[in-house]
């Protein structure tokens, strides 16, 4: 039988108002459990988020020989194998909705001598892989089948991994970590260069494990990161902080719910994660940064966030990586702006768990917002309104399902979604935490 769906519908609500902690950051969760796996000995998670994606990849980690345990809400505990240490699965490796958790797992299997087939589900999927293949084939990694560069895909392990230089063909921090996962089996220097800065979670965290990394600037945008290979990973604990791509949500619904005044505890604010809120800042929107510190090595800060009126910017190309999964909730923002707002280089959205530039198209003209695609570019004419009224097909996509329903709390009329079910893959509970500040969600 197919899977229950769950559709929610989210209604014009009063204020919103308290405070809130998000999930913790699921690129941070990911990363801590792959490289936790890569390690000698035992390293503690805490703040974990305990969504889908992490949960599948936890499960592949597992069945690669890894020891990884809940120890309490938010508390994992993983013990690695080291660098080249993990075994043949007996299985398929079942990522489930998750793009990261794969494409970083390919990395980490391909610097390894053993062959694994790789899955997940149907929009999963759909996602090609070439362009995270090719470095893997460079350093020796084998394709032994596939369907058309998509999953199930059976990858062999290379068994005299060699290092490599890699250009990636776009920016992208996962293509970028694969290639930098795989080259910590090869003996010499990996070395990737970006044309643009991508989020550099997997860099700082192999240094915090102890890898030789070395990043320097490349170009007017761009660096040369450097990773010595065949180190010894030693066990290090880990803070995962809240996700700023989580927080996003409940941060715009805060901005566009008159009246609201919300507080964001504890959200990363690491700057090629921070593209989102530079942008909303250049919108007018009213937002400040209490207590900032450092957790884990990466900054974080409290956001206090008031509603008040925003108008219409542009957005530029290279700002992209930055905050490649807000744009759908940035375009719902730009829907109640009074003003043109044009986002511009969103290429990589049309290979995101749906196309997602289609997607947020879809969603905002079928509530009565006048958007129109130009090449790569998304450009949303904002009435200071959004007629609402529309049921949004999310295409198995949680950030598509959270966007609508954030218009939802602003439009005049109800906005539903035909399936919630996959928020949980980043944003479990996402539903309750909204309806503690005020939301109309049912």
């Amino acid at each position: 039988m197919p899977a229950q769906t769950a559709p929610l519908t989210a209604r014009h609500s009063g204020p919103l108002a308290g405070r809130l902690r998000v999930p913790g950051d699921k690129s941070i969760s990911i990363r801590a459990l792959i490289l936790g796996a890569l390690t000698v000995g035992k390293t503690g998670v805490s703040g974990l988020l305990e969504g889908d994606d992490v949960l599948n990849t936890a499960e592949t980690l597992r069945a690669l020989g890894a020891v990884v345990e809940r120890t309490g809400k938010e508390q994992w505990l993983v013990c690695g194998v080291g660098i080249g240490g993990f075994a043949a699965p007996r299985d398929n490796l079942d990522f489930g909705n998750s793009g990261t958790g794969c494409r970083l797992m390919l990395g980490a299997v391909a610097g390894c001598p053993i062959t694994a087939t790789f899955d997940g589900d149907a929009s999963l999927r759909k996602r090609p892989m070439r362009r995270v293949l090719d470095p893997l084939e460079r350093i020796g990694a084998r394709t032994l089948s596939s369907a058309d560069d998509r999953l199930p895909l059976t990858l062999a392990g290379a068994r005299d991994p060699i290092p490599i230089v890699f250009k990636p063909p776009v920016p992208s921090a996962q293509l970028k970590s694969a290639a930098l996962l795989a080259g910590l089996s090869a003996p010499g220097e990996t070395v990737v260069i970006e044309a643009e800065a991508t989020r550099d979670h997997t860099e700082k965290m192999l240094s915090h494990f102890g890898a030789d990394v070395r990043v320097v600037p490349e170009g007017e945008c761009g660096r040369r990161i450097t990773l010595a290979g065949q180190p010894e990973l030693s066990p290090r604990p880990i803070v995962v902080p809240a996700d700023p791509s989580s927080a996003a949500f409940p941060l715009v619904a805060a901005l566009l719910v008159p009246g609201s005044e919300v507080i964001l505890e504890g959200v990363m604010m690491n700057p090629l994660r921070g593209g989102l809120v530079t942008t909303l800042g250049e919108m007018g929107a009213v937002m400040e940064r209490l207590e900032t510190r450092d957790e884990g090595g990466e900054e974080v800060a409290d956001l206090r966030v008031r509603a008040g009126p925003l108008r219409g910017v542009e957005v530029p190309a290279h700002r992209a990586p930055s905050m490649i999964d807000e744009y759908p909730v940035l375009a719902v923002a730009a829907a109640f702006v009074e003003g043109t707002t044009i986002m511009r280089g969103l290429k990589e959205l049309r290979v995101k768990e749906s196309d997602r530039l289609a997607a947020t198209v879809a969603l905002l003209r079928g509530n009565g917002v006048e958007v129109e695609i130009e090449g790569d570019d998304l450009i949303v004419h904002g009435k200071g309104r959004a007629p609402g009224g529309g049921t949004v097909a999310t295409y198995m996509d949680h950030r598509i399902a959270m966007a609508a329903l954030v218009m939802g709390l602003a439009s005049e009329k109800p906005v539903t979604i035909d399936d919630g079910a996959f928020i949980a893959t980043s944003f479990p509970g996402f539903v309750e935490l909204m309806r503690g500040v005020g939301a109309d969600l049912s």
